[in-house]
């Protein structure tokens, strides 16, 4: 049976960066390439229930800055039009499109009290 490696205690931080799925692909890639290792998970959440990414990435307090920079970088803001329903009288329906913010990510950077990889 293997033996389980000392876990490290300080200087580690976990990232957790909620993302659009259409910038999921850009955003792995770029962690990818510049040697972060990624967790990826399928969340939904949000005003459009649409779907999102959520990425976990471990690495040392010097790198956060540049984890938080490629993120930002591939998961800018934009906005797109998405089709509204607005009921009107007599049990009519028109159908408008609504300009809505999307994109962007929500990044949570937190403290690791101890890390293993066995």
């Amino acid at each position: 049976m293997g033996t389980a490696r000392k876990g490290r205690r300080f200087g580690m931080k976990l990232v957790m960066a909620i993302v659009n799925s259409d910038d999921s692909s850009n955003v792995s890639v770029a962690l990818t390439k510049d040697g972060f290792s990624v967790t990826k998970l399928a969340t939904t959440g949000g005003f459009l229930k649409s779907g999102n990414t959520t990425f976990l990435v471990g690495t040392d307090d010097d790198k956060i800055d540049r984890v938080v920079e490629i993120i930002a970088k591939q998961s800018r803001r934009r906005t797109q039009l998405v089709p509204n329903t607005a009921s009107m009288d007599m049990g009519m329906y028109s159908s408008y499109p609504v300009e809505v913010t999307v994109g962007g990510s929500t990044i949570f950077v937190l403290n690791v009290e101890r890390f293993e990889k066995v």
